[in-house]
């Protein structure tokens, strides 16, 4: 496994070349996970789902909601390509929210070979959606004048 060597500024730089050169997907409803037993995985899959994940007793499924679920979230997605380094990209992109925004985030990993390989489902609590999605245009944009350098 390649192993980069670069002080924070190099690591920034970087990544927001990354953020400006990866495919990003919106989703505009609300999501929120749904439980359902272990017993009954997987005949009661939804396949509305974006993402499930299983532990000893249940099997959660992150599918369209409504606003007035328990805790919803706005979803996007990220489809990384092959040719950029993106190690770091979740700490780093999460930090950067946390410390902007205030929000923390969930991150769900899947594995796509025809799109570059690893791509990342990302949640926030719906009520922040927005902010976060203007500051992804933002580190968008900071990435593109970089890569255009």
């Amino acid at each position: 496994m390649y192993i980069s060597q670069e002080n924070p500024k190099e690591i920034k730089r970087r990544l927001l070349k990354v953020i400006a050169n990866t495919e990003i997907k919106y989703y505009e409803d609300p999501y929120a996970f749904k439980e359902i037993p272990l017993s009954d995985f997987p005949e009661k899959i939804d396949k509305k789902a974006l993402a499930f994940v299983c532990d000893d007793e249940v099997c959660s499924q992150l599918v369209p909601s409504n606003t007035t679920a328990k805790e919803s979230f706005l979803i996007f997605r990220f489809h990384f390509k092959t040719n950029y380094d993106n190690s770091g990209f979740v700490g780093w992109l999460a930090t950067h929210l946390k410390q902007k925004i205030g929000t923390g985030v969930f991150v769900t990993c899947g594995q796509n070979s025809n799109k570059g390989g690893v791509f990342d489902y990302w949640g926030c609590p719906y009520k922040v959606g927005k902010e976060v999605l203007e500051e992804l245009k933002l580190l968008i944009e900071k990435g593109k004048e970089l890569s255009s350098l």
